[in-house]
């Protein structure tokens, strides 16, 4: 009975195998499949695709999904738009985060206990009534909802600034107002910058 003997081959074959594999996935993986999820994308959802810009006649003033502040140069809020969520990372894009600190944290309690003393002041309510997402920022720092309940305290200072009934801007909130994800998934939000959008809308028709 004769000795086996193993078959012999070129020893580059590996390599040239390897390297047409690592061609193939390249092509595959790093171009096709790429172009596709974006021809797909900008077919299917082309405002998401493009990261959901709010445009104007004066051009893009913004995304759905990112918050933006209504202040003035100094930081101030304006009466006459609705505010946003607090923002650790003050709403940059670039820089999403919270501020990481716990509960006990007496940097956290002191920014909480500012910004009641500043909604106090501007919407003239009580500390008691104002709800936690007006004066806490989320995790990102760049949420653009924020509740209901905050946008409806906000009502009677944006109604007055802008010589507007209440009802009228009360009504505004409950029409854009966002129910739940799937009709169960976490809580009813409004988006604050179409709400000021609209806002805008109802002022210049008057």
């Amino acid at each position: 009975m004769s000795a086996f003997r193993p078959r012999t081959g070129p020893v580059t074959r590996p390599y040239w195998v390897a390297l047409k594999a690592m061609l193939v996935f390249t092509v595959v993986l790093g171009v096709a499949y790429p172009l596709t999820i974006t021809l797909v994308g900008q077919v299917a959802l082309p405002a998401q695709a493009n990261g959901s810009l709010v445009t104007t006649a004066d051009g893009v003033i913004g995304s759905s999904l990112i918050g933006q502040s209504f202040t003035d140069a100094d930081g101030a809020a304006l009466p006459e738009w609705f505010q946003s969520r607090p923002s650790a990372a003050g709403y940059d894009a670039s820089a999403s985060s919270g501020s990481n600190w716990g509960p006990e944290n007496p940097d956290l309690i002191q920014a909480i206990g500012d910004r009641q003393a500043a909604i106090e002041k501007l919407d003239g309510v009580p500390a008691d009534e104002i709800p936690a997402d007006a004066v806490t920022a989320s995790a990102s720092g760049l949420d653009p909802q924020i509740s209901p309940a905050y946008a409806l305290l906000q009502v009677p200072r944006v109604a007055a600034a802008r010589d507007l009934p209440e009802a009228e801007v009360r009504a505004l909130v409950e029409a854009v107002e966002q129910g739940r994800d799937l009709g169960y998934l976490g809580e009813p939000t409004v988006n604050v910058l179409n709400l000021n959008l609209e806002l805008a809308r109802l002022d210049s028709g008057r």
